[in-house]
């Protein structure tokens, strides 16, 4: 049976993301293909491979439906190289235009590279250039047509070995899911000290529906929350609630980010940043729930997925709870 033939996605962000933001483009991404490797600050390698048949459209075709959900969801311009594997793909973003995208076919690989100073090789440094060049190999073509015994006397067994399969378009590194971070933190810098009591409210209600968010995103849980609050003279307080049972449930988030705020008792305190902070992460699928007879919390959670799916469709804006609303 023939593999089916790799196809690699690599994308620059023409903007560097805000704060908390990357996190958000790498589930928007994880939207189109599970195969997503984050390569901050700036970029995303997807592969493709599984998700054609799912959206039945060519390569080049799901990597515009990519850049153009960035654009609609985040104001953000992106150009991308397509090819099938990561190196050939990050050198096909090198080299295209902004907010372009360069697809290089499998069986046009070879003769792209040839050309191509053997600079644009990753991992090819000044030094190893300069050797090589040395010797009059300055394109990547000159460096395939090289015999390995003589690049191995040039550049040693290892590294003559990586480059010939770098200057031949060989690259079997696969696309590597991003580790989840340990923790997840929401902060908000305020563009001013604040002394109003209900903007701290709403600042922190905003965080806890911000991690209420990304939690859900990841399927994960957390079991405990944590709040600072950092003052004018730069000095800052923190306290922790461990949590009832593990939720990604943004009410209960808020109601124990707001218990935190008010045992504070900060009542006209100067403040100029809050952060939430969810530790001690578990896995959606595999954390236990309290049930209740009533059937009002399942009409929250139920309301609560319904309002994540529009975020995802429509941006993140298009949802957000009434206290929040301008």
């Amino acid at each position: 049976m023939t593999p089916r033939r790799r196809h690699i996605a690599h994308l620059y962000l023409h903007a560097a993301p805000a704060e908390g933001q990357y996190d958000d483009i790498i589930e928007l991404m994880s939207g189109v293909t599970p195969h997503v490797q984050a390569v901050p600050p700036d970029a995303v390698q997807l592969d493709l491979t599984s998700a054609l048949r799912y959206f039945d459209l060519p390569p080049f075709d799901v990597v515009q439906l990519v850049k153009l959900r960035l654009k609609a969801l985040y104001g953000m311009d992106s150009s991308a190289g397509l090819a099938g594997n990561r190196m050939l793909a990050t050198m096909a973003a090198d080299a295209s235009a902004p907010g372009h995208v360069t697809w290089v076919p499998a069986e046009e690989a070879a003769g792209w590279l040839r050309p191509r100073p053997v600079t644009a090789l990753p991992g090819i440094g000044c030094t190893t250039a300069a050797t090589l060049g040395r010797y009059g190999l300055h394109t990547i073509g000159q460096v395939a047509d090289v015999p390995a015994a003589t690049l191995q006397r040039l550049l040693g067994v290892g590294q003559a070995q990586l480059l010939a399969e770098r200057a031949r378009g060989h690259d079997p590194r696969p696309v590597t899911l991003t580790e989840p971070p340990a923790h997840l933190t929401a902060d908000l810098v305020l563009d001013r000290d604040c002394l109003d009591p209900a903007q701290h409210h709403r600042a922190v209600l905003g965080l806890a529906e911000r991690i209420g968010q990304r939690l859900r995103g990841e399927s994960r849980v957390t079991r405990r929350v944590t709040l600072t609050v950092r003052y004018a003279d730069r000095s800052s307080s923190t306290r922790t609630r461990t949590l009832p049972e593990p939720t990604d449930h943004s009410p209960a988030l808020a109601a124990a980010a707001l218990g935190l705020l008010a045992s504070f008792g900060l009542q006209r305190a100067r403040v100029r940043v809050f952060a939430i902070r969810a530790d001690d992460l578990l896995p959606a699928d595999g954390a236990y729930h309290q049930l209740f007879l009533d059937g009002g919390d399942a009409r929250a959670r139920a309301a609560e997925a319904a309002a994540d799916r529009a975020r995802r469709r429509f941006g993140a804006g298009a949802v957000r709870p009434a206290a929040l609303a301008d």
